[in-house]
C-alpha cells in the first residue's frame, strides 16, 4: 500500500510539473511538511531547479537534508540536482516568508503530501497553513496536495456500531459520533501498528473557500480510487507502477507471498482472475488495503 501511494503522488507530482514546464524554464517547488524527505527523488525526476523543505520536526527535517546531500553526492558529475534549503517550522503557527534565505523567492508548485490535515486543529492554523501554501506562489502557480476524505471518514463511522471502524491494515477512532464541528474533530488514526497519531477532519467545501482569500482556486479534486482509475489508462503510467511494484501480483508465482494471509483480503481478484479473458498475472491490492487507501483524495 505504501509503494501504491507512493505511485500516486509519483504520477501527481509528475503531472503538475509538466503543466508548469510549458510556461516556465526554471521551477522552484516548496514541500510542505516534507518530512524525512520521502519526495527528494520525485523532485530531482522532474528536473526543477530549487526546492524548499519545511516540517514541524527538526529531526526529519536534519533527515531530509541528509537524504538530499547522499543523492547529489550519489550522483553523476554531469548530473543537475536542484538547490535546496531545509527549514524547521511549525507551518500552521509561523509563516515562512521570513525564514527564506532569498526574500524574493516566488514557487510554481507548493506540495503538502498527507499533512495539510494536521493544520484543521483550529481556524487560525488552517489559515495560517493555507498562507504559508500561497500566498508566495507565483501568478498561475499550483498548491497540490493529498488528505483523508471527510466524507467516506463520517460515512464509515456512522455505519459502525461504535466511535471506530477500520479494518487489519488501518483503524479510525473518533471520540464520539454526530457532531463534526468545522475545526478541531479530532480522531485517531493507526496504520498496520504505527502509534496512534491524532489528525482532523477537513470539511472540502470549506478549505476550497478558505483558499479563496489567497487567490486560489479549485482545478481539480479525486478521491484515490478516482484518481487511479483516470491515470492507470496512460500506458506511462502502467509503466511506473510496475517499475515501483505498487500493486501485488495476483496470484503470486513460487517466489513472491501475499500482504495479507486473512480469508476473503483477495476474493475480488480470485472473481476477476476467474475469467479465461482477464489479463495475467493481476495487479491488486488487499481488501483491507483498498479500503485504507480509499479514505483518502487529491487535489491540485
Amino acid at each position: 500500500m505504501r509503494n501504491f501511494n507512493n505511485w500516486l503522488k509519483s504520477v501527481l507530482i509528475a503531472e503538475i510539473l509538466d503543466k508548469v514546464k510549458e510556461r516556465r524554464r526554471e521551477v522552484t517547488v516548496l514541500d510542505l511538511g516534507c518530512g524525512k524527505g520521502g519526495d527528494l527523488l520525485k523532485w530531482k525526476k522532474g528536473r526543477i531547479d530549487k526546492l524548499v523543505c519545511a516540517d514541524i520536526a527538526a529531526v526529519s527535517i536534519e533527515q531530509c537534508q541528509q537524504r538530499y546531500n547522499d543523492m547529489r553526492r550519489r550522483g553523476h558529475p554531469n548530473d543537475r540536482t536542484f538547490s535546496a534549503q531545509f527549514i524547521t517550522a511549525d507551518c500552521s503557527r509561523e509563516l515562512l516568508s521570513g525564514k527564506l534565505r532569498d526574500p524574493e523567492l516566488r514557487f510554481d508548485v507548493c506540495s503538502c503530501q498527507f499533512v495539510c490535515h494536521y493544520s484543521f486543529e483550529s481556524e487560525q492554523q488552517a489559515d495560517t497553513m493555507l498562507r504559508n501554501a500561497c500566498e508566495r506562489l507565483r501568478p498561475g502557480g499550483f498548491f497540490i496536495g493529498t488528505t483523508p476524505d471527510a466524507y467516506e471518514m463520517v460515512k464509515r463511522l456512522e455505519a459502525s456500531d461504535s466511535n471506530s471502524f477500520g479494518n487489519e491494515v488501518f483503524r479510525v477512532s473518533f471520540q464520539k459520533k454526530g457532531v463534526y464541528p468545522l475545526f478541531g474533530c479530532q480522531y485517531d488514526f493507526s496504520l498496520e501498528g504505527v502509534v496512534n497519531v491524532p489528525e482532523f477532519l477537513v470539511y472540502f467545501p470549506l478549505f476550497e473557500e478558505m483558499a479563496k482569500k489567497y487567490n486560489m482556486r479549485l482545478v481539480y479534486k479525486k478521491t484515490f480510487k478516482e484518481f487511479f482509475e483516470e491515470k492507470v489508462k496512460d500506458e506511462k503510467n502502467k509503466v511506473l507502477m510496475q517499475w515501483m511494484q505498487a500493486l501485488e501480483q495476483y496470484p503470486p508465482d513460487e517466489r513472491g507471498q501475499l500482504a495479507s494471509d486473512s480469508p476473503g483480503e483477495y476474493d475480488h481478484a480470485k472473481r476477476i482472475a476467474a475469467n479465461p479473458a482477464a489479463r495475467r498475472p493481476l495487479g491488486t491490492l488487499s481488501k483491507s488495503e483498498w479500503e485504507a487507501t480509499s479514505t483518502f483524495a487529491s487535489q491540485k
